[in-house]
């Protein structure tokens, strides 16, 4: 196959993998060792995840081609991609775990959702909790207004027995 077909056929591959994913985070490699990368290629290794250093001029062409040209200017320098095709929660968690870790990587620009978004919002993003503990919050809330209205019924219903006890023992007693 020429040179400029595998170029091409990167290009394509790049621009798939800008569409289909929920998170895009371009990260700044320089002055991790091969060891450290591995470490973090090993978290990183779930399904829809994938990690990779890419060459800019061919990110560069993908990013035109779908639409994303505000990318480029932030992308100086050597770059290592993360795309997440499904979850954007957990693979965020990792990278920033990673760099509090080794205190290394540098997380440059990202896209959320379609939307190109800062390194400060894929922290906040990783901030959040996990979509388990979410998902029981909110179960949670949901189920406290119930919880609250079932107790004013029984303590309802318990008044109710008191009373009608009490007008019971008052009849026997008479």
């Amino acid at each position: 196959m020429p040179k400029i077909e595998q170029k091409q056929k990167t290009v394509k591959d790049i621009e798939q993998k800008l569409q289909d994913a929920a998170l895009v985070v371009f990260t700044d490699y320089r002055g991790i060792n091969v060891e450290e990368m591995t470490v973090l290629r090993d978290r990183l290794r779930v399904p829809g995840v994938e990690y990779r250093v890419v060459k800019n001029t061919m990110t560069e062409f993908a990013l035109k081609n779908t639409g994303y040209e505000e990318v480029i200017a932030k992308m100086e320098g050597p770059n290592a991609v993360l795309f997440s095709k499904e979850d954007p929660v957990g693979p965020a968690k990792t990278i920033f775990e990673f760099i509090k870790q080794y205190k290394k990587l540098e997380v440059k620009v990202g896209i959320l959702e379609g939307q190109v978004v800062s390194a400060e919002k894929i922290k906040n993003l990783a901030d959040l909790p996990p979509r388990d503990v979410l998902l029981a919050q909110v179960v949670g809330t949901m189920q406290a207004p119930i919880t609250s209205f079932v107790y004013v019924l029984n303590a309802n219903l318990t008044g109710l027995v008191r009373a009608l006890d009490q007008i019971k023992e008052q009849k026997e007693a008479s």
